[in-house]
């Protein structure tokens, strides 16, 4: 059986996520007190206890993520680990997947990740801006919906294209909120803003790429034991030189994940496609994009031991 890991991306956490796999795994209880220590902080227990209001503070969620794929990867490894064939992570997602491929020891990627939150959310004070989901199908390509309120009210643009019918865009106040308006009258059946801190995947997180490409040139990075597809392109990356370059671009490009599992889709047909992470997003995701691909879901022990045991007949 092939294999291909699927990493969530910010708003899958929640309070409760990992505590039964540190109940259960010794893997996974290591992953959570490393980055406790690596951080300084109590992540664990956020991600075990909560409150929801703290852990979705960006530079909470995102290495919360992490550890949380992380430990599921770590107690899944040795069985499934010679069946995966590629990977993939949506936003945040993608420094998981580079972990998991072995491209990023687990200290440096939370380290990575940590200050990634902390530079978007700096981002986010310094240039308010906001985000918006758009639903149903437009009448208009989003890019042209976009122009139009880039011109009339304030810079906007898509920033994922997440599935067919739902896509998001992110940008300036007024221009999102010009952009809604005008998707709405293209046929969108509905458009609402998103509890974010800022305009993530646009220009307006350019003041976070130095800092991003700093942390990444003083990170441990090797090249990927296999593929992980970027959501700047789409591509497979193989090399830590590549990985660096893109993960920087991904904080003010779109996330193509439509195209990114469209290219896995047409490369590994037959695969199992895991979403390692708290819920089911992507996997929901992955069925309108290319319903006839394999899913599973891997967030907790019973879905852990459902996976093994399939992997294992």
């Amino acid at each position: 059986m092939e294999i291909v890991l699927l990493f969530p991306g910010q708003g899958s956490q929640k309070p409760g996520m990992g505590k039964d796999l540190a109940d259960a795994f010794p893997e996974a209880r290591a992953v959570f007190e490393q980055a406790d220590d690596v951080l300084r902080a109590p992540l664990s227990r956020l991600c075990f206890e909560g409150p929801a209001e703290e852990l979705t503070l960006t530079h909470n969620a995102q290495p919360a993520l992490l550890a949380h794929g992380a430990a599921l990867w770590a107690v899944a490894r040795d069985r499934i680990g010679p069946s995966v064939r590629a990977a993939a992570g949506h936003s945040l997602g993608e420094f998981t997947a580079y972990h998991a491929a072995g491209a990023l020891p687990l200290a440096g990627a939370l380290r990575v990740v940590r200050r990634r939150g902390e530079l978007m959310y700096d981002s986010g004070v310094r240039q308010p801006g906001a985000m918006a989901a758009i639903l149903g199908d437009l009448k208009q390509p989003i890019e042209t919906v976009c122009e139009a309120a880039t011109r009339e009210a304030g810079l906007v643009v898509p920033a994922n294209y997440n599935a067919p019918g739902q896509i998001v865009i992110s940008g300036e106040v007024a221009g999102v909120e010009r952009a809604m308006a005008l998707a709405k009258e293209a046929g969108a059946k509905r458009a609402m803003r998103l509890n974010v801190s800022g305009a993530f995947h646009s220009p307006l997180m350019q003041s976070a790429q130095t800092g991003l490409t700093e942390i990444l040139a003083a990170t441990e990075m090797r090249d990927p034991r296999f593929p992980v597809y970027a959501n700047v392109d789409a591509q497979p990356v193989t090399t830590a030189m590549s990985a660096r370059e893109r993960l920087v671009r991904q904080l003010t490009s779109p996330v193509r994940w439509t195209e990114e599992v469209q290219a896995l889709a047409t490369a590994y047909p037959d695969a199992l496609f895991v979403e390692m992470g708290p819920g089911t997003v992507l996997v929901g995701l992955v069925r309108k994009i290319a319903p006839l691909l394999k899913t599973a879901s891997c967030g907790t022990v019973a879905e852990v031991e459902q996976l093994l045991g399939l992997v294992a007949s």
